[in-house]
């Protein structure tokens, strides 16, 4: 598998600025960033991206594997268009998570861990965003944080977001 058939010289670059934080012999301390930037590129961790991220860091397949399945935010399979992750730990719950999750699974109509029907929303559950003053919130692709996300206010993200 050649580098540049698995991600563009830009993510490459971006993986070697997370590897020259760390000493020359502790490469794998780049492995959650190297994931990320991967599955920034990519939407997804897909088994030829581990490989990848294994050999480019000098590390045994199964040690990325490991961090890529223990950390929630890694997509071992691939989501839609619009990934929706709402928090529902307990001051976010507090606030009316579980109620704007169930808005979403009704509009939407998955669940959690699935994709909407025309491949556009996959809805995930999420823990602390660290934004439990903005509560109840979500995070749109990894990056884009959404505050105060009432039914009707995810009403205008998922009208906002079909628009794209």
């Amino acid at each position: 598998m050649s580098v540049a058939t698995v991600l563009s010289a830009e993510s490459l670059a971006r993986i070697d600025r997370e590897i020259a934080k760390y000493p020359a012999d502790r490469r794998s301390s780049a492995v959650m960033s190297a994931l990320a930037i991967a599955q920034q590129e990519k939407s997804w961790i897909s088994e030829d991206i581990i490989e990848f991220v294994a050999s480019y860091l000098d590390m045994p397949p199964i040690a990325v594997w490991e961090v890529a399945t223990f950390y929630g935010m890694y997509n071992l399979e691939k989501p839609g268009q619009f990934k929706i992750t709402i928090c529902t730990n307990l001051p976010c719950a507090l606030r009316g998570a579980e109620e704007a999750a169930e808005h979403l699974k009704k509009k939407l109509q998955i669940d959690f861990n699935q994709t909407s029907a025309d491949g556009r929303f996959t809805l995930k559950e999420g823990e602390c965003m660290g934004a439990c003053v903005d509560a109840p919130v979500c995070i749109v692709n990894d990056r884009q944080m959404k505050s105060y996300m009432t039914p009707s206010n995810l009403d205008k993200l998922l009208d906002e977001l079909k628009n794209r």
